[in-house]
């Protein structure tokens, strides 16, 4: 008889479960943590095509612990309120555990984009804005949506705008949703700041030797074979950084369509413009196809990055996966069963809760820019190089008057001369966000007999904060 699968939203349960029982709370405390507070459900109309459309969309609201809450807007037919409040959920511990001051929160439509011109997802858009913006489910200081699966800066564009034509008068409208387009408020680095934060955290794992022999490696990760499920937003840029930049090398590639594979390597970028010129990756030249992607997942390499959609690895193909280490790009891809075969065959997990925490850090930056109404570096850009110069400067007149007549090199001023912009600022921000919350994650794994993984390490590390919240406040 098959193993029962758990769905999304109990397999939430179950790591936060296993988390709370090593843990010292009152059973009011921890109920409290586990619920989520409210969930708003809303059924529109829109014309379109001559006839009026029924959405059906759903906004959750799981912690108030801090405010606003935070958490993205998919777009996709397969949206429920499971889903929807089991992401919440994860959206509030995430936020705890890379130390953004928000809640959680998560939103869904379901919409296929695919179906609808750009002009019609406009349309459905604006109207699903206005029903969540009259009941503050969205709004600067309560509730800030962000893109995700299905949505883009296109959307929230389209949803800044609504908020600001309803509320004329609020000076941080901007601020009521993050994901814009840098000409509507939005952050330099955001768009691809989950992908570059799955670099971040990779980067910071491979600092640590005894981590990185755990999961049966060695050295950095210069020529660690990467098998990447997924390349949407996500997992283009995590594969495009760690090929490029760290000199990974990304041997498979899975899409809707089939999965490619090569044991030399992909070229990313070629895949991506392949993908949006034809639609998916069949028919790509350089690589073997296959039709079943599933099977590539199964492929041998050392880090395999799941960065679609939930319960991709489960009890069924858990132990036929030979990645050495899975990195969580997506939410929730690998369920609470195959964690356990996983975690019993030495496979290390880096939990979605930290290593897809990259989009909400930037968020947070572009929230708090909106609110003061200033891009980052503006101020002290130009004084750092004034600075910076000076000292360049007396180094290289020092050297003349004692007779050595040394310059530094072009290549050195040019970079130590150059003040910091938003995007090397938010780079920077986010690159110290993940080594912090990585090492916080890592003293409670290292430091106690009675936690074995990565993700048990992370709940209890948010699980406490937002206990702490909660305590503060005088519950």
């Amino acid at each position: 008889m098959a193993r029962q699968e758990p769905t999304f939203r109990d397999n939430v349960d179950l790591m936060f479960n296993r988390a709370v029982a090593l843990m010292d709370l009152s059973p009011g405390l921890e109920e409290k943590i586990r619920v989520c507070n409210a969930t708003y459900t809303v059924r529109f109309g829109v014309r379109l095509r001559g006839a009026i459309h029924t959405f059906t969309g759903y906004r959750s609201v799981h912690s108030e612990h801090m405010e606003p809450v935070k958490g993205g807007i998919r777009y996709a037919m397969s949206v429920n309120q499971n889903e929807v409040e089991a992401l919440a959920a994860l959206m509030t511990y995430k936020c705890a555990l890379v130390e953004t001051p928000f809640g959680g929160s998560k939103g869904g439509l379901c919409v296929d984009p695919r179906d609808w011109d750009e002009h019609e997802m406009e349309q459905i858009t604006r109207r699903f804005a206005y029903e969540l913006a009259k009941r503050d489910l969205i709004n600067p200081a309560q509730n800030v949506p962000a893109p995700d699966m299905g949505t883009s800066e296109r959307e929230m564009a389209w949803i800044a705008d609504q908020y600001r034509r309803m509320n004329t008068t609020d000076i941080n409208a901007a601020a009521c949703v993050t994901g814009k387009p840098l000409n509507a408020g939005g952050i330099s680095g955001r768009v691809e700041a989950t992908g570059r934060g799955v670099q971040y955290a990779l980067q910071e794992f491979f600092r640590h030797p005894e981590d990185v022999k755990k999961a049966g490696l060695s050295g950095q990760l210069d020529g660690k074979r990467v098998i990447v499920q997924g390349l949407g937003n996500v997992g283009y840029h995590a594969a495009k950084f760690l090929s490029e930049e760290d000199g990974a090398k990304v041997t498979g590639i899975i899409e809707r369509d089939g999965a490619l594979y090569s044991d030399a390597g992909l070229d990313v970028e070629k895949v991506a413009q392949w993908m949006r010129s034809h639609g998916g990756v069949k028919g790509y030249p350089d690589a073997r196809h296959s039709e079943d992607g599933a099977a590539v997942l199964m492929h041998d390499c050392d880090i395999l990055i799941p960065a679609a959609m939930e319960g991709v690895i489960t009890m069924e193909n858990a132990d036929q996966v030979k990645a050495k280490m899975i990195i969580e790009a997506a939410n929730g891809p690998i369920t609470a069963g195959a964690n356990d075969i996983l975690a019993e065959r030495g496979v290390v997990i880096i939990p979605d809760l930290y290593a897809n925490a990259g989009g909400v850090t930037v968020s947070y930056f572009e929230w708090v820019k909106n609110l003061s109404h200033i891009r980052f570096g503006r101020m002290q850009r130009r004084q750092e190089e004034a600075r910076h110069t000076l000292i360049v400067n007396e180094l290289e007149r020092l050297s003349a008057d004692k007779g050595f007549n040394w310059e530094l090199s072009r290549d050195f001023k040019a970079k130590y001369l150059e003040g910091a912009d938003e995007l090397q600022l938010v780079r920077s921000g986010l690159d110290d966000t993940m080594r912090t919350a990585y090492q916080a994650m890592r003293e409670v794994w290292h430091g106690r007999d009675d936690v074995d993984d990565l993700r048990t390490a992370a709940f209890l590390v948010s699980i406490g904060r937002v206990a702490a919240s909660y305590r503060a406040k005088g519950l």
